[in-house]
């Protein structure tokens, strides 16, 4: 396919996304099944437009004065892959598959408007009603953070040291352009195509299937080894769903000591089973029901709630989940996030420790939460997190510390998705 035959494509599914309200990955399936001539580099172009521009919707429909799918598609070309307009109305000539050109009116809004006349909401492409909250756990610095968010993210694996080493899977990746990750110690990164360019298969690669590395963002890795899940220890992964996390620890426990992987949703845990294989784990135990956690109450030495969350951290990766968020939808998350809170802290230890997770960007879902946990629950007390950041990973990149001791890490800060992590410890 050309240019246009694939703008024409993006455009479609963009209007699909919009009319049905539906997820992105949905509707990219449904059009590639009956697209069928499509080859693979089409659709991975395909749907890096309709990515990008999900991305940054707002500022897109502000500088093309039009929220259409085809603007939105358009503004991805002008704005985010390099075209000028000369340049792009010469790539659609003669392409009977192209959409409509963008219009005079359009174009003279493109070039005439300027984003800095924007609401700042707009410029940062975030719901007018997200900005407060935004501001509340960023400060005068949450503008950039959520135009960080509308950057395409890279992919980032983790060596599993049960099985191999870092250096040893990035030669092994060495075509795929695979490098260290900036900060995690197993982290290894590869870094997000331009324009129509897709990112490798690596799960294809037969390192992946000795069990050498897992996908796995560097935030999510870098909030396991906070955990400092040690050798011999008791641990629990009260939310584990896929088992990302929990294979982190067991591997920072050398296969020693006890990883209990539980949550309440089924569907979600199941791959960990053939995970934990793939990965040669030993220590981990699943439970998929709750009655089979009440012999670990007041036993466990780490707890790790990785909680249900809005998943605002992860917008560069699911930006249609952006537009769909609600403050219903946040509300029914903080409630299921006090809930779980209340459940795992059942299983502490004396002198134990209860890890909060999301990865989310809102303090209504992170400080705000520790604050009332601990009012509601005065045998914990909360401990900062920063010296266990530093003795870990140094200061060269610093993520934010809230008042209650958590951290937030950022694609701006610390170059990986948002997450929050709270170090709890009950008293003796």
């Amino acid at each position: 396919m050309r240019l246009g035959g694939r703008l024409s494509g993006a455009i479609d599914i963009l209007a699909d996304i919009e009319t049905r309200r539906r997820p992105v990955a949905d509707a990219l399936k449904d059009w590639g099944l009956s697209h069928r001539f499509a080859g693979s580099g089409d659709r991975a172009a395909i749907g890096n437009i309709v990515y990008d521009a999900l991305r940054m919707k707002l500022s897109h429909a502000f500088l093309l004065d039009d929220d259409s799918p085809a603007a939105l598609a358009y503004g991805v070309l002008l704005r985010q892959w390099g075209y000028t307009p000369e340049a792009l109305a010469a790539a659609l000539e003669g392409d009977s598959f192209a959409p409509e050109p963008l219009g005079e009116a359009r174009l003279a809004a493109f070039s005439s408007r300027s984003l800095a006349d924007a609401p700042l909401f707009v410029q940062g492409d975030v719901p007018d009603w997200v900005e407060p909250s935004l501001e509340a756990a960023f400060g005068a610095g949450w503008l950039k953070e959520a135009q960080a968010l509308c950057e395409r993210p890279s992919l980032d694996l983790r060596a599993n040291t049960l099985k191999s080493t870092r250096d040893k899977v990035i030669k092994a990746l060495e075509r795929s352009g695979a490098e260290p990750a900036p900060i995690a110690p197993n982290g290894i990164r590869i870094a997000p195509g331009e324009g129509p360019s897709r990112l490798p298969n690596v799960t294809a690669e037969l390192a992946f299937q000795k069990g050498w590395f897992e996908v796995q963002d560097e935030g999510s890795q870098l909030v396991a080894d906070l955990v400092e899940a040690g050798e011999g220890e008791q641990v629990l992964d009260f939310c584990a769903g896929g088992g990302g996390k929990t294979l982190a620890m067991a591997a920072a426990m050398n296969n020693k000591g006890q990883v209990h992987a539980f949550d309440a949703d089924r569907k979600r845990l199941a791959p960990i089973i053939e995970r934990l294989k793939r990965a040669g784990t030993h220590n981990v135990q699943v439970h998929d029901r709750p009655e089979a956690l009440q012999k670990l109450e007041g036993r466990m030495d780490k707890v790790l709630v990785d909680a249900p969350c809005t998943g605002t951290g992860t917008w560069r990766r699911r930006p249609d989940t952006k537009w769909r968020l609600t403050p219903r939808n946040l509300q029914e998350r903080i409630d299921q996030q006090a809930e779980a809170l209340a459940d795992a802290a059942r299983h502490v230890r004396p002198g134990g420790e209860l890890i909060y997770v999301t990865c989310s960007i809102l303090p209504e879902e992170n400080q705000n939460q520790i604050a009332a946990f601990v009012a509601r629950h005065p045998e914990f007390s909360a401990v900062p997190l920063m010296p266990r950041w530093q003795a870990r990973f140094g200061t060269a990149h610093k993520p934010v510390e809230s008042e209650t001791g958590g951290l937030t890490l950022s694609p701006g800060l610390t170059g990986t998705d948002g997450f929050f992590c709270a170090r709890l410890q009950r008293a003796l």
